[in-house]
């Protein structure tokens, strides 16, 4: 099995391959064996944070040049040789075809009720051009540090998103995977643009602790991964003590056992893991009905049987804004950067620091009965 070990906030070192990380939110991947004794990687978008062209353009191109076939999830009945895996990815729209070239981006019109705000953090919301935010992890110093919801957030929320707009802002080359393939570029839009309209309904919470309103990400991080596969597919989510969120420092400074820590580790029902930190995060005042926050995740995907396929590495920016209708009800905007990343990218200096992918999604909550 492979072992992950931290080492720092911004690496970690994988004992059987190279260094390499993937956003939490952004991938499932599931081992399973088929008839041939041969392994099928499942793959498919997942929940609150779903796969975004970067990443998939990524897996791509990494599997169809190691020893697994890749099989996307919807149609897990038929195996794919990784040699031609890509090739034999349906081309579902000409005209999305036609908008990935010229600009590549595919949309939809917005929902009227998408919440906006004037805040610099909602106003990433209204360019495609934007740059990675800067590293903030370690700066207070705490131990518990987090991404803090407004008050009105606290509870469970029966929600649904909708993929409404998936864009390539820097050219279609840029999420051509790590050699910047125009074939995987063009194939990534297009599986894209498959998810375009398609609402995903899902179960959201988020907790009330000593230091703010947080996300429970191990119930939030499974119930997005099984409701964007159709099925049960997590075996297990922890938390992971790290220098800026740990279980000590928190109890420390009076938290409980049971607040949430900011780095998860997710393990398949497959030979499959991904372990996934915060690296930077901000968010406005908690004191309005309208409120918007980032946070930039990085992760390590990885397969923890045999194989010599290496871990995948993006750096990826959730960006959120929510808007409290009543106290029942928040309507809101959910936009997913893809960064490249400097240990993988050939492009990552010509990308000079912009988001190469733009997922904008629409939000719909609604507080769980009872």
């Amino acid at each position: 099995a492979m072992h992950l070990t931290p080492i720092t906030t911004s690496s970690y070192y994988c004992t059987t391959a190279r260094n390499a990380t993937l956003h939490s939110f952004m991938l499932h991947a599931l081992l399973q064996k088929r008839n041939n004794n041969q392994p099928i990687l499942l793959l498919t978008t997942m929940g609150g944070l779903p796969l975004t062209a970067l990443a998939l353009s990524i897996f791509f191109f990494i599997f169809t040049h190691q020893t697994v076939a890749l099989n996307i999830y919807q149609n897990e009945n038929a195996a794919i040789s990784r040699r031609h895996f890509a090739q034999r990815i349906s081309i579902t729209s000409t005209s999305a075809a036609a908008a990935s070239l010229i600009g590549g981006s595919t949309s939809a019109i917005a929902p009227a009720y998408a919440a906006t705000s004037s805040s610099p953090i909602a106003s990433r919301f209204e360019s495609d051009v934007i740059t990675s935010p800067p590293i903030t992890a370690g700066t207070k110093h705490t131990g518990h540090e987090n991404l803090y919801f407004p008050q009105w957030m606290e509870g469970e929320w029966d929600a649904t998103q909708t993929l409404i707009s998936a864009k390539a802002p820097a050219g279609l080359k840029f999420i051509g995977g790590p050699s910047g393939s125009m074939g995987i570029a063009q194939k990534t839009m297009d599986e894209q643009n498959k998810r375009l309209n398609e609402p995903v309904n899902l179960k959201l919470r988020f907790v009330k602790t000593k230091f703010g309103v947080v996300e429970d990400r191990a119930y939030n991080l499974k119930s997005r991964l099984d409701s964007f596969a159709g099925k049960s597919v997590v075996a297990s989510v922890n938390y992971a003590d790290v220098r800026e969120s740990n279980r000590a420092a928190v109890l420390a400074a009076g938290g409980t056992e049971s607040d949430p820590l900011t780095t998860t580790l997710v393990y398949f029902k497959g030979p499959a893991a991904q372990k996934t930190f915060v690296i930077s995060h901000g968010q406005d005042p908690l004191d309005s009905d309208a409120w918007a926050g980032y946070e930039l995740d990085r992760s390590i995907f990885a397969l923890t049987n045999q194989s010599t396929a290496p871990p995948v590495t993006t750096d990826t920016e959730a960006l959120y804004s929510f808007e409290r209708i009543d106290s029942d009800k928040v309507e809101g905007r959910l936009r997913l950067a893809g960064y490249l990343n400097p240990q993988a990218d050939q492009l990552y200096f010509d990308a000079r620091n912009r988001a190469v992918s733009l997922n904008d999604y629409a939000l719909s909550l609604r507080r769980s009965s009872p």
